[in-house]
């Protein structure tokens, strides 16, 4: 399916069926993630994928129960850092240079300078900036899961301390930031299924400044 008619084909499930979603399918789905871009390449976030049933009910109680969680093949849950340290930065930067086969140093220069810039700017600031650099990646599940023909659901609607606690995410210096169903829209069931896509019109929504 092509991006454009995939995407006029998507809409956020309310109600899905159980069915599994093949794993290539998943797979592609979570390559696109991996690949999305992100600020000075730093990718400052992962993805847990859970198929297991009792944590995605526990997830469904600090989620307002919002029955994709459990009615879905998987929940991806998308997890930011919860700081930078020059630590991070540098850890990142030594695998750049070791997979581009260039001096360990190369990027020292710039590593610095992006430290220089984020350091002083308060842990807060660090986690939001994290955090948006995962709805880049975000974005990009949801196109490959509608090129794929597997609904998603985009969620902000749960409890972040809840699922971080579900998912140790402190100790692993991450917070929640996004969660995503992936499985098989129920169509019988779906209010929102037949109802038509409703955009900002083009002319409205684009500015071209010449």
């Amino acid at each position: 399916m092509k991006l454009l008619d995939a995407l006029k084909w998507r809409y956020a499930a309310k109600k899905m069926n159980g069915q599994v979603v093949p794993q290539q399918k998943i797979d592609y789905i979570l390559e696109a993630a991996r690949l999305a871009p992100s600020s000075s390449g730093l990718q400052p976030y992962k993805i847990f994928v859970i198929t297991n049933k009792e944590l995605q009910e526990k997830i469904k109680t600090v989620g307002f129960e919002q029955s994709q969680i459990v009615d879905a093949s998987h929940v991806l849950v998308f997890a930011a850092w919860d700081g930078y340290s020059l630590e991070k930065i540098s850890e990142v930067f030594a695998r750049t240079t070791q997979e581009r086969g260039i001096p360990s140093t190369a990027m020292d220069e710039y590593k610095e300078r992006l430290w220089g810039m984020y350091k002083d700017l308060g842990q807060e600031w660090h986690a939001n900036h994290a955090a948006k650099q995962a709805y880049i990646s975000f974005g990009l599940a949801i196109a490959a899961a509608a090129e794929q023909e597997v609904d998603a659901t985009p969620m902000e609607g749960f409890i972040p301390s809840e699922v971080d606690k579900l998912l140790s995410l402190n100790e692993l210096g991450l917070k929640s930031v996004l969660v995503l169903p992936l499985g098989y829209r129920d169509a019988s069931n779906d209010w929102l299924v037949n109802l038509k896509k409703v955009r900002t019109p083009q002319n409205e929504f684009i500015t071209e400044i010449k």
